[in-house]
């Protein structure tokens, strides 16, 4: 990321700030539930995800619902984030077709509205930590770690998909296809350690295991995650943030002739 893009994002922060508060208006307006569907919406999925893999197929693991918790707020994060950016530049539109605002700005407002999801679903994970008292450990103190890498990524892999949606709108679609896929290809509801090891090279090239991992160590197991771990997740976070803003760079000339 260059320092002229840096200094862009810095002079505009007031209209990101609006641009974040805007998006989470928007996004919850029409709903009946508002925001508290954020806090819902993971109990509802820790419902479904412990009647099929601790009762009917019955994943080795003990205090499923935190153990699935742990990790599918995390993903679900990256997930909305990511699925959010590719239709903000569409979304945009009218604006950018006014005034001048730095695209990256669109973008970075998405992830940081995810950003706000994410810590409202942290509610309903202490709530079910209580209920099946599971202990509140000081290893909860690294999350921000985590936390931080994790957005990095999702805001690389956003400047990444933002103007390949819009250039190319097959990707939209095709996305959304392989976020399935690559939920079930990450250790959210079983370890990693039942995985047949024919399959172990595709899980250690996933991304999101290290970051679910560096996540749920401090929540789930009350330790910090391995370091060789963290070293990775940081490795891929850093790795997706400089490949999307490259990408985001150099397609963003030709947006002008698309939104």
């Amino acid at each position: 990321m260059s320092t002229t893009a840096v200094r862009e994002l810095i002079a505009y922060r007031s209209l990101l700030r609006d641009l974040v508060a805007r998006d989470l208006k928007v996004r919850y307006k029409r709903s009946v539930l508002g925001i508290a569907w954020t806090m819902l919406n993971p109990l509802l999925m820790m419902l479904v995800f412990t009647v099929v893999f601790s009762k009917i197929l019955r994943v080795p693991v003990e205090n499923f619902t935190v153990y699935f918790l742990s990790a599918f707020i995390l993903w679900n994060f990256v997930a909305q984030t990511t699925s959010w950016s590719t239709g903000c530049l569409l979304g945009y539109a009218p604006l950018l077709r006014k005034i001048y605002v730095p695209k990256a700005t669109l973008v970075l407002a998405s992830v940081l509205a995810g950003l706000v999801n994410l810590v409202l679903s942290l509610l309903p994970l202490a709530l079910v930590m209580l209920i099946v008292r599971h202990p509140f450990r000081a290893s909860l103190t690294f999350l921000p770690v985590p936390v931080l890498l994790t957005t990095c990524f999702a805001l690389g892999l956003s400047l990444l998909l933002a103007p390949l949606s819009v250039v190319f709108v097959d990707i939209v679609p095709i996305y959304q296809v392989l976020l399935t896929i690559w939920l079930y290809a990450t250790p959210v509801m079983y370890p990693a350690e039942i995985v047949p090891p024919a399959y172990h090279p595709l899980v250690a090239a996933n991304p999101m295991t290290y970051l679910v991992e560096t996540f749920r160590a401090p929540i789930y197991a009350g330790t910090l995650p391995v370091a060789h771990v963290v070293l990775l997740a940081a490795a891929f976070s850093t790795g997706m943030l400089i490949l999307g803003w490259t990408v985001f760079e150099r397609y963003g000339d030709r947006l002008a002739y698309y939104v």
